[in-house]
């Protein structure tokens, strides 16, 4: 929780009609707030008193929030509408048209933008119709050179996206396709151009002919799809490109003919829990709902060395045949031993034909591996890459079958070396 400014309220305040309008403000930056939690509120408020702002926001709070992934969401609101100046100009220079390269951009801070369209979208002023063609006979916009709102889109962090947006990369990730190459087996099948002689056929034809043999039978090797498995972290840093991720997963799990022989899924923050048979939901909002559910440490602590462990230990064996490919979500921000991560990774890249790391932090131009977990982690994957946008995820899908393709890893070993 950030530091809270006094509350200013007007000479004849009316507190309940305040908090009906700030529940209306939550539900539309998507809290499921209603009539109920605000009788609930009111009646709160009434008990508790309203003599400390901490005491009246945890009242509040613990009226209108009923999920962790909801906490960052009502803080914002909170701040913006109970009269925080700092952060009401903020919103109000995010809601308005800034001209690039004029003054420096501030990128809004986790569900800033959210707060700000729930709460000052509906009071934007609107042009009447008469002036609106007045104004279009007056005024030409050279559109040429512009972008696209979905190019525009597919380049935009998942963490800065508004309501409006999030739906829509949801829907551009649901047709986004994660294909890979099969695998040759060891197992034959026939074939006239194959380069095995398949003897077992051969002297059956032989027997019907008398025992001579006329032609040689061949086999070419039979192709198998590898497995896909993803562990994701979930922790307070990670939620939101979690959920992106775990959206694009569940599409790639339930779209058929995508290659993949299975997709498992595990999400760890400080224990490891396992989200496969989630994934099987056609539904995607009931499947990561039930997801979120089982996985009790969304938004807490990360223990990334010790999660590895328990999924070497219990899941490795089950999960990681046929040649499976592992993604590993996470900003490799960990604060356990760095040998025992060290060792794990080790383990885990040994055991899977590929492992992919996607890191979010990767989107900065000045990333450098300076955190213990980073430099434990990076020389034992075979790919690190971006994972913070849907172009990062369209590139993975065209990379993830390359076995010469390092991403960053090349280049961030350099400067382990170097530095």
């Amino acid at each position: 929780m950030a530091e809270q400014l006094p509350l200013t309220l007007p000479e004849q305040p009316r507190l309940a009609q305040n908090i009906l309008h700030f529940a209306r403000a939550l539900r539309r930056a998507g809290l499921p707030v209603g009539p109920g939690r605000v009788v609930d509120a009111v009646r709160a408020v009434e008990a508790a008193g309203f003599t400390d702002r901490m005491d009246f926001y945890w009242t509040l709070h613990a009226c209108f929030v009923s999920r962790p992934e909801q906490r960052v969401v009502f803080a914002q609101v909170f701040r913006l509408y109970w009269r925080d100046p700092r952060y009401l100009e903020h919103m109000m220079s995010m809601m308005l048209p800034a001209i690039r390269g004029v003054q420096e951009e501030k990128l809004a801070q986790s569900a800033e933008k959210r707060a700000a369209q729930a709460l000052l979208g509906a009071q934007m002023p609107e042009i009447p119709a008469d002036e609106q063609e007045e104004e279009a006979t007056k005024v030409e916009v050279d559109a040429s050179f512009t972008v696209s709102r979905e190019e525009r889109l597919k380049t935009l962090d998942f963490e800065q996206m508004s309501l409006e947006e999030i739906a829509e990369a949801k829907r551009m990730l649901a047709r986004l396709e994660l294909p890979v190459k099969p695998l040759p087996s060891r197992r034959g099948k026939p074939s006239s151009q194959g380069h095995r002689l398949d003897w077992r056929r051969t002297l059956r034809g032989a027997m019907r002919q008398g025992g001579e043999i006329r032609s040689l039978a061949q086999l070419k090797p039979r192709e198998k799809w590898p497995n896909l498995v993803v562990l994701c972290d979930i922790s307070g840093s990670m939620s939101q490109y979690s959920r992106m991720v775990l959206h694009f997963l569940h599409a790639v799990a339930n779209r058929r003919g995508a290659g993949w022989a299975r997709v498992h899924a595990f999400t760890f923050g400080t224990r490891l829990t396992n989200i496969t048979r989630h994934l099987a939901t056609r539904d995607v909002d009931a499947a990561l709902r039930a997801a979120g559910a089982e996985a009790q440490d969304w938004e807490g602590g990360t223990r990334i060395g010790a999660s590895l462990h328990a999924f070497n230990r219990d899941w490795s064996r089950r999960v990681m045949g046929q040649g499976a490919v592992v993604l590993l979500i996470t900003d490799g921000l960990d604060r356990d031993d760095a040998g025992l991560l060290a060792r794990e990774m080790t383990r885990l890249q040994l055991s899977s034909r590929r492992l992919i790391w996607l890191n979010p932090l990767l989107r900065w131009d000045g990333f450098a591996p300076r955190a213990a977990g980073v430099r434990a982690m990076l020389p034992h994957v075979d790919s690190f890459r971006a994972g913070h946008s849907i172009a990062s995820l369209e590139e993975l899908a065209a990379v993830i079958s390359s076995a010469r393709d390092s991403g960053e890893k090349t280049r961030l070993i350099a400067l382990l070396q170097d530095a």
